[in-house]
């Protein structure tokens, strides 16, 4: 036997097994194949399991690769609806040849749930929203759960894609969040700040607290010509939204595309049902996002501070060129002792709009009581350097007191820390001359 796998070769349970670094199926059974419509093992060269199985265009959100270990199987029950069917599922890990391999089994346990159509359509929907609150509510943020519940929801309703819109401060449309079923292009990127005329018509129906359901969108081609241009690019032929509601506004909505005609009013009211559990998700992720930018802003200035500096470096393409900027308030100190820190704090501020006057498209840090720094990504030589000359006339005509360096790398590399104390060595020399042309005593501060 020259792989474990085979020894259910025989067996009347659905057993595949999968790459779990890769997702690349490796075997099937015949009960597998037939169940999922899949006639010999060449059918499945280059395709994921995600793609077989789930029909997903990526990897499933609800996966638990990461929970499998060797010698332990996991098991889980639920409603499959791809298959229209209650399973059990039974998965382990195995190492084959120093790859790490998942087996799944698969159990038909309808006849336990229950018998006929009609138990299957009278417990479907409770099926369905209790399996997808499970999964959401075990993931570890508020994205994550969003993600899953339309990952459920597409896979339920046989849709093509699942999607959620939100309002922005222009009053267009984002679409923030979306699943694809196998073979269905992405649209989210494409489909940002939509002009508010695209969905006005659906915002007006929301304010009746009312769904939308499009049958066939040609019925739109005379009466929303917009929307429907909007839709026919995508290869929508169908289409059912909600709103989604806070404090009584609409914030957005969220929909499914091309489902089967006999799932599209059943849509509706699954639709409905999971609309509040996605605004809660919505807001708990404001919060998040909220605090996160309480804790990575300077309060001061309204720039980022050392933790967001941090963070900002490790984004950096090393290998893109990077212009750097470090500034010190310079007669902080001075200011504070003579005329309070109000007056300090107002001296920091002006000296920080003079930074985001020139430098704002790029990332600005306040790293110190009186040091700021500006890191600029992707900038060219030239562009650099005409902008440092842009800041010193700005701080010498606005009467602020700054000392600045400036460093410029072709390649930024792994050593930002190198560039930066390079621009902060600059800035000390300006420093210098400043004290030297006022005729300060630095030991004074």
């Amino acid at each position: 036997m020259d792989k474990i796998w085979e020894f259910f070769e025989n067996m009347h349970e659905s057993v595949y097994v999968t790459d779990m670094d890769t997702y690349e199926m490796i075997y099937m059974n015949p009960t597998a194949m037939e169940i999922f419509g899949i006639k010999s093992m060449e059918e499945t060269v280059g395709k994921k399991c995600y793609e077989l199985i789930q029909q997903c265009s990526s990897p499933c959100k609800i996966c638990n690769n990461d929970e499998l270990e060797p010698n332990r199987f996991r098991e889980r029950q639920c409603y499959a609806a791809n298959l229209d069917r209650y399973m059990l599922w039974k998965d382990t890990m195995v190492v084959q040849d120093g790859r790490r391999c998942r087996i799944e089994i698969a159990i038909d346990v309808s006849f336990r749930a229950g018998q006929g159509d009609a138990f299957r359509n009278n417990q479907m929907l409770e099926g369905q929203v209790n399996e997808a609150f499970r999964l959401a509510l075990q993931a570890p943020t508020p994205d994550r759960s969003i993600e899953i519940v339309l990952e459920y929801l597409g896979k339920a309703l046989k849709g093509a894609r699942t999607y959620i819109f939100e309002r922005n401060e222009k009053g267009g449309d984002d679409n923030t969040y979306e699943w694809t079923a196998s073979g269905v292009t992405a649209e989210k990127e494409t489909l940002q700040d939509l002009p508010p005329e695209v969905c006005a018509s659906w915002y007006r129906v929301f304010k009746e607290n009312q769904s939308i359901m499009v049958e066939d969108i040609e019925t739109l081609r005379e009466s929303d010509p917009v929307k429907y241009e909007v839709l026919r690019r995508q290869s929508i032929h169908s289409v059912v939204v909600v709103p989604l509601f806070m404090d009584g506004a609409a914030i957005g909505f969220y929909g499914v595309d091309n489902l089967p005609e006999k799932n599209l009013g059943y849509a509706s009211d699954l639709l409905q049902i999971m609309g509040h559990f996605f605004v809660s998700e919505i807001k708990r992720r404001n919060l998040v996002r909220e605090l996160k930018d309480m804790s990575y802003r300077d309060q001061l200035t309204q720039i980022g501070n050392r933790y967001a500096l941090n963070e900002f470096e490790d984004r950096i393409d090393q290998e893109q060129c990077i212009g750097v900027v470090f500034c010190d308030v310079t007669g902080l100190k001075r200011m504070n002792d003579q005329k309070g820190h109000l007056e300090g704090d107002r001296l920091i501020v002006d000296s920080s709009k003079c930074l985001k006057e020139v430098f704002g498209d790029y990332g600005l840090f306040r790293i110190g009581g009186d040091e700021l720094v500006a890191l600029c990504p992707q900038i060219e030589e030239k562009e650099f350097r005409r902008r440092s000359e842009q800041l010193k006339k700005y701080i010498a005509d606005n009467d602020v007191s700054l000392a600045v360096g400036f460093s410029w790398r072709e390649r930024c590399g792994d050593d930002i820390d190198r560039i930066l104390s390079e621009a902060e060595k600059e800035m000390y020399a300006d420093k210098a001359e400043y004290y030297r042309r006022t005729g300060i005593d630095r030991r004074s501060r």
